[in-house]
């Protein structure tokens, strides 16, 4: 056989595993599912702020809440979705954000509709983040130790819902931790101090 004839055979030969490559083509790889995401208040609210600050430079929170629902009951201080209202003293307005860690939430951060705010209401007051040392997962375990044991004990899906505030009369950062699915129906509400961690009362 010649040269030019085993040339020729190896071309032809190199072209077939070429089209045998192209029919057996590696199938593509199916994208990643998505999960809820739970996450604490702290965690939240910071991925609140910057759209709260786009809004008006000054804003600040009053308070934020979190939500239970049949993904989430709360305990270990995390939840999956969590809302939180702003003022602002230049304009005297506040507004509501949300932040949801649903997978198929259409937007992670999302707001609501002005409305009239007072600075001077001791009941609505704005307070400085730097108060904020205390997250939900460390409020939850010292609510634990203060009656929340044995409501979780006798109940594995007790619902646990968290409210922060600022105390005016005691010039405090506070969350409320709520054995319950709203605040009119808690069968235990612990108050735990959000700068120190320590606990205040049951209520």
């Amino acid at each position: 056989m010649t040269t030019l004839r085993k040339l020729s055979l190896l071309v032809s030969f190199a072209l077939a595993l070429t089209a045998v490559g192209c029919d057996q083509s590696t199938p593509p790889t199916p994208a990643a599912k998505k999960t809820n995401q739970f996450e604490t208040g702290r965690f939240a609210l910071q991925k609140m702020i910057p759209a709260a600050r786009l809004w008006s430079g000054d804003a600040a929170p009053i308070q934020l809440e979190s939500s239970t629902s049949s993904d989430s009951n709360g305990q270990g201080g995390k939840a999956l979705f969590w809302r939180a209202s702003f003022g602002s003293t230049a304009r005297l307005k506040t507004i509501p954000y949300s932040w949801s860690g649903m997978a198929d939430a259409p937007r992670k951060v999302d707001h609501g509709t002005e409305d009239a705010y007072n600075p001077n209401n001791r009941s609505a007051q704005s307070w400085d983040l730097n108060y904020l040392k205390i997250d939900t997962d460390a409020a939850y375990a010292t609510a634990q130790e203060h009656g929340g044991k044995e409501l979780t004990e006798k109940d594995p899906k007790q619902p646990v819902i968290y409210l922060l505030d600022w105390d005016a009369q005691a010039s405090m950062l506070r969350w409320h931790v709520i054995y319950g699915a709203s605040t009119s129906g808690a069968k235990l509400t612990v108050l735990i101090n959000a700068s120190s961690g320590s606990y205040l009362r049951k209520e």
